[in-house]
């Protein structure tokens, strides 16, 4: 027995705008169904002892302290600038 017919399949298609041929929706509905099948494989393992966890290794977000530092002078910057003006990069307007 499938757990997803090629109805829900053509109307996932329909929802996501994707046209699909007679044969995708066979080979899609196959492959959903095999990964519906995996996925009540995991219902069966016994998790009770499991805690609740984002990610499977043990990370730690290690940060560097933010310290100013000078910058580029701004003659250095504006020399790679197409178009510049008053110590300005200037850019095309896109406000109408």
């Amino acid at each position: 027995m499938t757990r997803i017919t090629e109805e829900q399949v053509r109307h996932v298609a329909n929802l996501a705008r994707l046209a699909v041929t007679d044969e995708e929706v066979e080979k899609f509905t196959s492959h959903l169904d095999a990964i519906i099948s995996f996925a009540e494989q995991l219902n069966e393992l016994d998790t009770t002892d499991v805690l609740p966890t984002s990610h499977v290794l043990d990370m730690k977000n290690i940060m560097r302290e933010d310290e100013a530092k000078p910058g580029l002078p701004q003659e250095e910057v504006l020399k790679n600038a197409p178009d510049h003006e008053n110590g300005q990069i200037r850019v095309p307007s896109i406000i109408e």
